[in-house]
């Protein structure tokens, strides 16, 4: 079969543009159905189950461990301790280092694994598990004043403290003035899909089958505590029950399953049970915030300070990046930000939805909307007042910009004009009606990933990429934008994503994921169709290949090609404020309404219309 694009079509029939339209979920049936299988759901002939058991104490040592008792209940098959697990090399990530020590860094740190031939014998053999330790003095609470508190080398690729101007001076001298402080509790992602991973050893290679954001990741890491190389190992995450940011980097029941595996000489599954997962999969750690902010009677910004007072682990060092966000929101000619940590006996923390920016916009909006009072301007005016020309910590200049149209676009579709701005006076019988408005920044980021894609004989097209589907629908994304590119039906592209084994790609994750898997889908398809479009007669059975194997610099424009690739005016009228910047963060703006009862402090969204430049809207999927 020929593939020029759409052979089957008349030329007055021609194929509409895929990207953005409604589209059935490429695995939506297997979903439904119950077809499709998670990490936890393979079972290799032979497969033992594996249960860990986690640290009872804040911090010490591991002075006994007595596990005759559990090896001898039926059908328990081995206790893995830092006696006799299977010793592993070191990589970046402390937090692996699973079973390798009697050192205890925080409560919830695995001491043990017990294995048995089904689920419930292990738990069991796991509860029967003696450990004896040696407590030592522990420090869990982060505060202001905590005198182990450091600044950071480096905040996501930045400084940890960074200062423009004399703020100092510029805030005392400032007609109008906040000072306020916030703070935003720790938090914990629990996705839907446990953490599991189910690893089998065949003739030295190592397969495995992980809930992970990113198969790629997590096989380097395997390759380097095993000290394999990656071709020894093949990692598979097809289904994905959610992850944000919980599973964005290997956790520690994939070293466990493949160490159970290797020690027992059968499959082990491990699914990490829900209660333990706040000790060993990551969390938002907390965060204690000071923002102060100067301005004139004009309620234009001269002085901002965002502070802030954060906790990491003595395992190793994370940092939540909350005051990033005040460095290139709003005009600060004089402006200081400024992290602080102190390494606390506590979990490590990591990525969770938006880290950084979500506690940190919270906090820097907050505080401008105190402004707002103490000047008497109005919100949403205060907001495009100080809405700057160039990024305000770099100088640069913006790719776009579009918060002001966003701003004063929401605020007329709204209704935000003429309203009442004292607190407290507007009512609906025994409800308070409230009204307010933020904006909100997240980084774009573009990150290497490689292509292939074939052409067959039989007229379909095969595309593969190591990208992963968290749900968020990636399998329909990419196959709507090689069809795009191919100008073919989407019936005829498959795309195969999830598995260590295709061409590596960056972790579903930081709202990379589209970008840069869909970046190199579309180079490749680009390619295929060149050299198709080069070849005369019948294609070869083996059919044609394209890669992109080659990492191009240009990210920025190469995300462009992607959303500029053209879109129906009535899939592209969305209104949401997200603004593409050169200084790689896009901006949106919101306006809630809430409503809740005078004494109750319950409060309620009633609805929360958003603002947004118009760009190419990837999928809009249906099941």
């Amino acid at each position: 079969m020929s593939h020029d694009p759409v052979p089957h079509l008349p030329p007055a029939a021609p194929l509409p543009h895929p990207l953005g339209a409604p589209s059935v979920r490429r695995e939506g049936r297997e979903k439904v159905t119950g077809a499709a299988r998670y990490a936890a759901e393979h079972t290799p002939p032979g497969c033992a189950y594996a249960w860990p058991v986690p640290a009872t104490v804040a911090r010490g040592r591991i002075t006994e461990l007595d596990t005759a008792a559990a090896l001898a209940l039926p059908g328990v098959i081995a206790v893995l301790t830092h006696e006799n697990a299977p010793r592993l090399a070191s990589t970046g990530d402390p937090t692996l280092a699973v079973l390798q020590e009697d050192r205890v860094p925080h409560r919830g740190w695995y001491v043990a694994l017990a294995v048995a031939d089904t689920l419930e014998a292990a738990r069991d053999a796991a509860e029967a598990v003696h450990v004896g330790y040696a407590t030592e003095p522990h420090d869990v609470r982060i505060t202001a004043d905590h005198p182990r508190l450091y600044v950071p080398e480096e905040v996501f690729g930045g400084p940890g403290a960074r200062e423009r101007g004399d703020f100092d001076a510029a805030f005392a001298a400032a007609p109008a003035t906040v000072d306020v402080a916030y703070t935003v509790p720790p938090l914990h992602n629990h996705p839907m899909e446990p953490h599991a991973a189910t690893a089998q050893w065949t003739d030295g290679h190592l397969t495995v089958h992980d809930s992970s954001q990113g198969a790629t990741r997590v096989c380097e890491d395997l390759a380097a505590l095993f000290k394999l190389g990656t071709d020894e190992i093949t990692v598979v995450s097809e289904h994905v029950g959610g992850g944000f940011g919980a599973k964005g980097t290997p956790r520690p029941q994939v070293v466990l399953a493949a160490m159970a595996a290797r020690h027992t000489g059968r499959p082990v599954k491990l699914a990490l049970p829900r209660r333990q997962l706040p000790g060993v999969v990551g969390h938002r750690a907390p965060t204690l915030h000071r923002v102060r902010i100067g301005a004139g009677h004009d309620g234009v910004i001269t002085a901002l300070a965002h502070e802030i007072v954060t906790h990491t682990s003595t395992v190793t060092e994370f940092v939540e990046q909350a005051a990033i966000p005040a460095r290139m929101m709003y005009t600060s000619p004089h402006s200081r930000t400024v992290h602080r940590l102190a390494a606390l006996d506590v979990p490590t923390p990591s990525w969770m939805r938006a880290p950084g920016e979500a506690p940190g916009m919270y906090a820097l909006e907050s505080a401008l909307d105190e402004l707002a009072v103490v000047l008497d301007i109005d919100p949403v005016e205060l907001r495009i007042r100080n809405d700057p020309a160039t990024e305000p910590d770099t100088g640069r200049p913006f790719s776009s910009r579009h918060l002001v149209e966003c701003l004063r676009a929401g605020a007329e579709r709204f209704g935000w004009l003429p309203r009442d701005p004292r607190p407290a006076v507007r009512r609906r019988g025994d409800l308070l009606l409230g009204t307010g408005v933020a904006a909100a920044t997240y980084p774009v980021q573009i990150s290497e990933t490689e292509a292939e894609a074939h052409a067959a004989a039989d007229g379909g097209y095969r595309i593969r990429v190591n990208a992963t589907d968290i749900g968020t629908g990636a399998r329909t994304v990419l196959t709507q934008i090689a069809a795009a590119v191919l100008g073919a039906p989407e019936d005829r592209v498959r795309v195969d994503i999830g598995s260590s084994d295709l061409p590596p790609a960056v972790l579903a994750g930081g709202s990379t994921g589209t970008a840069s898997w869909g970046w190199a889908v579309h180079k490749a398809c680009t390619s295929l169709l060149a050299r198709l479009r080069a070849h005369h007669g019948p294609l070869p059975a083996e059919g044609i290949m394209a890669e992109l194997s080659e990492w191009a610099p240009m990210a920025l424009r190469a995300w462009r090609i992607i959303s500029g690739l053209g879109l129906p005016t009535k899939y592209g009228s969305t209104p949401v404020a997200l603004v593409m910047r050169a200084a790689t963060e896009p901006v949106a703006g919101s306006g809630p309404s809430v409503e809740g009862p005078v004494s109750s402090g319950l409060v309620a969204m009633k609805r929360a219309p958003f603002s947004m430049s118009r760009m190419a809207l990837v999928s809009a999927s249906k099941l």
